[in-house]
């Protein structure tokens, strides 16, 4: 028996489940789980992992603690403001179990090191909200021949399934065999989220771990769980694999790993040269020559409630298109939103219309608070 006497009281009331034992006990704490990402999904799945016993977690992320995380990143407090997710990730989770051996990765997970960072680990939970690091999880793990457990969170609604394409199942290119186009899935910061929707769609995400783990009950191979917090409806879908997947299918075309953020549309190389400005910049541009310039704010109305710029035109992006006309042509035309995502649409928007003295403020109006107006308020 690989239990001591202290690990046999914490886990007492699993193993008096039948479905789990001691057997099932002894098989969490020799499991190996890398968790990418310690934000919304990875708090849930790494405390609940880290809570049942599983003796290997790895968490991989590259991100510090800011308090707009707060309300929904329970592995991080107040104290943690401005420090490494993975710092206070290590104290929380060591104080949730010291039996646990933590494996905490610095590092953005990459192309070029994703093997290396996965390599050793049975399983793969995806806790991250970009595309490209869903669709590189997805091929990593279908290359090490591990299941991938993946999630996904909107506003709202989450998502759930449970990927194995080596036991017959789809994989998360069967689902989603192209990316949507940037800029048109807003991330967290630009679209909000539910604060405890990370919660409900984490610990479904560690629920799926820990079964396949102990070997019990039906996981959602070939089945996504559509979760939608607002009428409290769940349903489930059933998925096919796709025989024509580039990665999993029967002629795959994908046989290593490629450049994600190429795949997904990404601006790369000349075409990443955006016009922009930087916060100082703007700020210098108001002050010396404000004649000259026009600063538009595209966010909502609710935003600029929070915090906005004084000297800007409220304009929101889902008006845009039909006043691009009443826009100056003999001023430089400068966009804002919150954090740069949409401002960079908007002066796409005005590009096509023909303006060509445009630009965007890089970062949005969070950069504004940090290098411009400390005192702002930030959401």
């Amino acid at each position: 028996m690989n239990l001591n006497p202290k690990e046999l009281e914490r886990y007492a009331r699993h193993i008096t489940l039948p479905q789990v034992g001691l057997e099932g006990q002894e098989r969490l704490k020799e499991a190996r789980v890398l968790c990418i990402g310690a934000g919304g999904l990875g708090s849930p799945v790494t405390m609940y992992l880290a809570a049942a016993g599983v003796g290997h977690l790895g968490v991989v992320d590259a991100d510090t603690v800011d308090a707009s995380n707060l309300h929904r990143q329970l592995l991080h407090g107040e104290s943690d403001i401005g420090a490494k997710k993975l710092d206070s990730a290590k104290r929380t989770l060591s104080e949730i179990n010291p039996h646990v051996e933590l494996a905490c990765h610095d590092a953005l997970f990459q192309a070029s090191n994703a093997v290396e960072l996965a390599r050793g680990y049975d399983l793969i939970i995806d806790g991250t909200d970009n595309f490209p690091t869903r669709y590189l999880s997805n091929d990593v793990a279908f290359f090490l021949g591990i299941p991938n457990v993946y999630g996904s969170i909107y506003q709202f609604e989450g998502q759930v399934s449970f990927f194995a394409p080596r036991d017959g199942g789809p994989c998360y290119r069967c689902l989603f065999p192209t990316p949507p186009k940037p800029g048109m899935v807003p991330s967290c910061a630009e679209g909000g989220v539910f604060g405890v929707l990370p919660g409900l769609v984490g610990s479904l995400q560690a629920t799926e771990a820990i079964k396949w783990i102990l070997q019990i009950g039906k996981p959602l191979t070939g089945r996504l769980v559509h979760v939608d917090t607002l009428s409290m409806r769940v349903r489930s879908f059933d998925l096919r694999k796709d025989p024509q997947c580039p990665l999993c299918g029967d002629e795959p075309s994908i046989t290593e790993l490629i450049d994600y953020e190429a795949f997904c549309g990404l601006p790369q190389g000349d075409e990443a040269e955006v016009p922009e400005v930087t916060a100082a910049e703007l700020a210098e541009l108001l002050q010396s020559s404000p004649e000259e310039i026009l600063l538009v704010d595209v966010r909502e109305e609710f935003e600029r409630a929070i915090c906005k710029i004084d000297a800007a035109r409220h304009v929101r992006l889902a008006d845009l298109s039909d006043q691009l006309g009443d826009l100056p042509r003999d001023k430089r035309v400068i966009f804002h939103c919150k954090s740069g995502v949409r401002s960079e649409r908007a002066l796409r928007q005005a590009q096509e219309a023909g303006l060509e003295q445009v630009a965007h403020l890089a970062g949005g109006i969070l950069a504004w608070g940090e290098q411009v107006d400390p005192e702002m308020a930030a959401y």
